[in-house]
């Protein structure tokens, strides 16, 4: 479904990403943890292909197209969405049209049905994320990716900002988005395989809380632009806990 190779990125001429290589298959869910202005927040932008984040070297390929180079609108197009960790304000624009925009590809969608998935019917005629808790931000966020539909989903932090009750809901909404239904990690027996039309997935932690919600397949650390570890998930996040990022990078070294 991603294939990064050799990919490196400036920001103002800052080296931000270096050598990073990374292969996410079609159907699986993986984690990229990583300390605050590690990197792991400009390689989703990459992916999505923001302004400001200049490719120097390296290749992005999905769905076996080169979108190095491509218009996020186009990558959008092509089935890539993405959730931000802090995504703006519109004034002037109604919630509802947003998410109808975001099915448009689909052709007609039910807006009132998705809304209620994720308790989200009293805010549809309210600017988008005016004035809206972190929890409600969360939600519209994934409400939108549910009109899109994309093929690989771009989850940035989704428990930053949530309480517990919103947590369990989004944890919930996030395995039904990709086609894994509403277990839970600690419910899903070992090696239990996903059906193929289950969508791709990279999300971002800092914390490591929302894996008590979803199933990841594979985890990465993302240490000072650089890609390393590539292991289980919980695996991972046991080590950072107990001896901190620094040292899970250098013992993989």
């Amino acid at each position: 479904m991603l294939l990064i190779e050799e990919l490196r990125v400036e920001i103002g001429g800052k080296p931000i990403l270096k050598n990073i290589n990374m292969a996410v298959p079609r159907g699986e869910t993986h984690v990229l943890f990583g300390p605050n202005g590690s990197g792991k927040t400009s390689l989703m932008m990459t992916l999505m292909g923001f302004s400001g984040y200049t490719v120097t070297h390296g290749k992005i390929t999905f769905k076996g197209e080169d979108i190095t180079y491509m218009p996020s609108h186009e990558r959008a197009r092509l089935g890539i969405g993405i959730s931000f960790q802090r995504p703006p304000t519109i004034k002037g624009l109604k919630t509802r049209s947003i998410v109808e925009i975001c099915g448009a590809r689909r052709g007609e969608i039910d807006v009132d049905a998705l809304a209620r998935r994720v308790g989200f019917s009293d805010f549809l005629d309210r600017d988008v994320n005016d004035n809206f808790s972190g929890g409600e931000i969360k939600r519209s966020e994934l409400l939108q990716l549910m009109a899109q539909q994309p093929d690989l989903v771009l989850l940035d932090e989704p428990e930053s900002g949530v309480d517990l009750e919103n947590i369990v809901l989004i944890g919930k909404t996030i395995n039904q988005l990709l086609g894994r239904g509403i277990r839970c990690n600690r419910d899903l027996p070992p090696g239990e395989p996903f059906p193929q039309q289950a969508k791709s997935a990279l999300v971002i932690t800092h914390t490591g809380h929302i894996l008590e919600y979803i199933t990841a397949d594979k985890g990465r650390v993302l240490f000072d632009g650089v890609l390393c570890l590539n292991r289980n998930a919980s695996e991972i996040l046991k080590w950072i806990r107990e001896y901190g990022y620094e040292e899970c990078t250098r013992c993989a070294m």
